[in-house]
């Protein structure tokens, strides 16, 4: 008898544990959530590179730990940074929210640096607690280098542990409305210099309740994007992990998802 039920459990959860795979070739790895739910999936536990992913995690430390009015000033080593950056200088003092604002939405790895340095003093003291942060989150297959998403050995995640991430991203609504916005700007505290950026996530703006979240990209992690729109009751999540053409293939299935809510006829 208990071999019996100890072979339905491991039916149940086997079953239970396989999605449909609807959209096999648009990405290394991906995840669909409706509502909440787990709909469809392709490889969603496979480690894989997140690049500019990585920075929700670091947003979601700043809205949980941080003040947003809080001033900070750029460090050597945020300056330095590289890839996509707004060219900060060294010495020059911006709001949390400033940099906060041009992390999610430039995903300005200058900016990012310089949020982990607020926090934690350094970037490799913040980054362990981006680790502690993903165990908490029941992120069993992520692990993290640095705060931006640069490709490094030992900086993963997967599909399924950035949705989770997402989930907890979209519970805050200050992030929600960055993520949201089509364009900002920042101000040094000295006055001295205005900079202007635009999100670089094509769904806000053009595609009918997209809220973000966050856009990717390396020469490891390929495209990826995790997207999160919502019409009446209705949310989507999306998480696409090495995209082939990830704004297209984006609105297809987020289109197949709402019709999957609502069918038509």
């Amino acid at each position: 008898m208990r071999y019996l039920i100890g072979l339905w459990l491991l039916c149940h959860v086997t079953l239970a544990a396989a999605l449909p795979d609807l959209f096999p070739d648009v990405a290394s790895a991906y995840r669909v959530e409706i509502d909440g739910t787990p709909t469809w999936e392709r490889k969603a536990q496979t480690r894989l590179p997140p690049a500019s992913l990585t920075k929700l995690m670091t947003a979601l430390l700043v809205v949980e730990q941080g003040d947003l009015a809080q001033l900070t000033t750029i460090s050597p080593a945020a300056a330095r940074e590289t890839g996509a950056r707004l060219k900060l200088r060294a010495g020059e003092s911006y709001r949390l929210q400033d940099l906060l604002a041009a992390t999610l939405m430039a995903s300005a790895n200058d900016a990012c640096h310089a949020l982990a340095d607020a926090l934690a003093g350094s970037e490799v003291e913040f980054v362990k607690r981006m680790n502690r942060r993903a165990a908490e989150l029941g992120m069993r297959d992520t692990h993290f280098e640095n705060a931006c998403g640069h490709d490094a050995k030992g900086h993963y995640s997967s599909a399924h542990d950035l949705a989770l991430l997402a989930k907890e991203i979209v519970r805050h609504r200050p992030l929600l409305l960055l993520t949201s916005r089509i364009d900002s700007s920042m101000r040094s505290t000295d006055g001295k210099r205005d900079i202007r950026f635009e999100n670089k996530n094509a769904l806000v703006g053009r595609y009918r309740g997209a809220f973000g979240l966050k856009t990717g990209y390396t020469a490891r992690a390929g495209k990826c994007l995790i997207a999160y729109a919502k019409r009446g009751d209705t949310t989507v999540l999306l998480v696409l992990l090495h995209g082939n053409d990830r704004w297209w293939d984006a609105v297809d299935i987020l289109d197949v998802a709402f019709e999957h809510a609502h069918p038509s006829h």
